[in-house]
């Protein structure tokens, strides 16, 4: 009986030492930017946090994007080694690293996904001063669904409370005006189209407008002018699962991969492969390379449905897992199998030469699916074999 309540005793006093401890870090930042929603949050992390150091804002950002990532307030990245499965604790851990160095901004990406650990990200981790929400999109639906309407009152979690909150999303702004009124939260709008197609085109690489939009606003309710904050958002690197376009000349072939696995889902792949088709118009042959996750099946279908009912390649080409359903589904859908081909478990490099041989005198790549299950090769392999930015 003594042991135990040794025990107890000691559990409440490390308990309360962690909740000093993680106070006085919150108290070290004085700017606390959480950025939630569906898709773009890394990228708008990013250029939120490099806006905020043009404007002479100490600031530091994680990322949980496709390469989780510290940036310090010279833009530095550092890597984020995961041991273990990721959990929302690594983000007391950022927080606590981040305060040693005393930054006046701290721009952080919720890593939450279920609706009851989005709260507690934001109420008793993160405890925001600023909110940022990028979009409503049917992504994760079986942690946050089923339905659209379930996922913006999940977002909505991380309202800060009696503070301020911008978003970029339209069709939900509505419901989540309503709630942030309940919380005492002031949720501004953005409209994207107050960034222009020349401030767009100053950028190295494809980046959203709805993106630079919201980080805009961003940095300027921090005080940093809209030029000053822009400046450095176009100097800033991209995240590693932000869309990019390689051009690569070989064989006298013209070969334009773009890589948007990063997207995920239907709604984000189709805005993606809309840019990407702007820019690479005309388009004389399609490949499609659809990768694929066990864990994401679902999606892998959705996606599938895309392909077939909008986006109209000349070649579907099946890479990651379970790649054989996906072929029987896309059969059963429409799919000419004389126009698919199947390689499931097929290394990057096979990959690669595969749809060399498919491809004309010039053709567009589009990949497509997770960044997962040999993804993140495939894109790399495309890269290494001479494609420049395009």
């Amino acid at each position: 009986m003594i042991i135990i309540l040794f025990i107890t005793i000691f559990l409440i006093l490390l308990g309360w030492w962690e909740y000093r401890v993680h106070g006085r870090a919150l108290a070290a930042i004085p700017t606390r930017i959480h950025v939630n929603g569906s898709r773009g949050k890394s990228s708008v992390t990013r250029l939120i946090a490099a806006g905020l150091r043009a404007g002479g804002i100490r600031t530091i950002a994680k990322t949980t994007g496709t390469l989780p990532r510290i940036i310090d307030e010279h833009g530095l990245e550092i890597p984020i080694h995961r041991l273990r499965s990721p959990s929302i604790g690594e983000q007391i851990r950022a927080l606590r690293f981040a305060a040693r160095g005393h930054p006046q901004a701290l721009v952080v990406e919720c890593m939450a996904v279920k609706p009851q650990f989005q709260w507690i990200s934001e109420q008793r981790m993160i405890r925001s001063t600023l909110g940022v929400f990028t979009n409503v999109r049917p992504d994760h639906l079986d942690e946050m669904g089923p339905t659209l309407t379930d996922v913006a009152l999940s977002l909505c979690n991380t309202l800060p409370q009696g503070r301020k909150a911008f978003t970029t999303e339209r069709v939900w702004f509505p419901l989540m005006e309503k709630t942030a009124r309940r919380m005492k939260t002031d949720l501004k709008a953005v409209k994207e189209d107050s960034v222009s197609p020349e401030e767009i085109a100053r950028f190295r690489y494809p980046e959203h407008q709805d993106n630079v939009a919201l980080a805009l606003a961003i940095c300027q309710a921090c005080g940093v002018e809209r030029q000053t904050a822009l400046g450095g958002m176009v100097k800033a690197y991209p995240d590693p699962g932000a869309l990019q376009i390689f051009h690569i000349l070989e064989d006298n072939r013209d070969l334009y991969f773009v890589n948007a696995l990063a997207a995920n889902d239907p709604d984000s792949t189709w805005v993606v492969w809309g840019k990407a088709r702007d820019l690479l118009s005309p388009i004389e042959n399609l490949i499609v390379i659809l990768n694929s996750r066990s864990d994401r099946f679902g999606r892998s279908l959705q996606l599938l449905s895309l392909v077939w009912e909008r986006i109209r390649p000349d070649w579907l080409v099946l890479t990651g897992e379970r790649t054989r359903a996906i072929w029987r589904r896309a059969l059963r859908q429409g799919f000419s199998p004389d126009r698919m081909v199947n390689l499931g478990g097929a290394l990057a490099g096979e990959v690669y030469r595969k749809v060399k041989a498919l491809s004309g005198p010039k053709v567009v790549v589009l990949a497509i699916g997770n960044m997962g299950a040999g993804g993140r090769q495939l894109a790399a392999c495309f890269k290494e074999h001479g494609g420049q930015q395009a």
